[in-house]
């Protein structure tokens, strides 16, 4: 392990067990500070973006996580450093080749944070379940039980662009996702 050590905090990437990326991020930290090594580690990262889901007519926001099983971790590596991660529950190994920790490029580790600052600041995306070629039913509006396919789906604007065809027409509506249902 000392052939890696240079004293300088690199990111790496820990495989987790799916859906404790969390708890397995609080006890890190935990044992970080019991041990005392809070200069030897920086920012513990699960790289996640901020969603709207709408169940039973209600707006929820939550977070969804962007690499389910992954946690991202800023540390300077050394043996002591080392075997404090590995020996933490539910972490599996470093992202690695042949078990040897490897850090991330720096256009990773500047795509990675560029993305978490990009999303802390803009506004959530919807979780729209329908794609574009989709046949919906209109269930609002002055179009109710029109049918027609889906030509564009905007998520950041929760917005939809359906095809209908009226009075021997097509016609192209924008509506917000939730006036249509699938057929």
């Amino acid at each position: 392990m000392s052939d890696t050590e240079s004293g300088e905090k690199l990111w790496y990437v820990l495989k987790v067990q799916t859906n404790r990326e969390r708890t397995i991020r609080d006890a890190l930290l935990k044992k970080i500070r019991l041990e005392g090594l809070e200069d030897s580690f920086g920012e513990i990262m699960i790289p996640s973006e901020k969603v709207v889901d709408t169940r039973s007519g209600k707006a929820r926001e939550h977070d969804r996580k962007l690499f389910p099983g992954y946690i991202m971790i800023n540390m300077i590596l050394n043996d002591e450093t080392w075997y404090l991660v590995r020996d933490t529950g539910g972490v599996g190994d470093f992202a690695g080749s042949a078990g040897k920790p490897l850090p991330m490029e720096q256009h990773e580790v500047d795509r990675m944070l560029g993305k978490a600052e990009e999303e802390s600041g803009a506004q959530p995306k919807v979780k729209i379940a329908f794609s574009v070629g989709d046949v919906v039913k209109i269930r609002e509006g002055p179009f109710e039980s029109f049918e027609g396919t889906i030509e564009g789906v905007d998520e950041h604007n929760g917005k939809i662009s359906v095809m209908i065809d009226f009075f021997g027409q097509s016609n192209q509506l924008e509506l917000d996702y939730w006036q249509v249902e699938s057929v």
